[in-house]
């Protein structure tokens, strides 16, 4: 599995986590609904900027969103 891959499934698994949708995040967040989905999905490669953002929002260490299970 690619980075981008593991890094959108840590993404996903903390917004449920967090019992959040989408939605919820990308209001939290002020990033686009799709561009969320995009990055759960592995479709995209993010900023280091959004990754900040995303793990502000989701209230957790940043470190955590690169700790991969393989």
């Amino acid at each position: 599995m690619d980075i981008c891959k593991k890094f959108g499934k840590n993404i996903k698994k903390y917004r449920k986590k967090n019992g959040i949708t989408q939605e919820e995040l990308s209001n939290i967040s002020g990033l686009h609904r799709n561009y969320i989905s995009d990055v759960e999905l592995g479709k995209r490669s993010i900023s280091l900027k959004n990754i900040e953002v995303l793990s502000i929002s989701l209230n957790i260490e940043i470190t955590n969103l690169f700790k991969f299970e393989e």
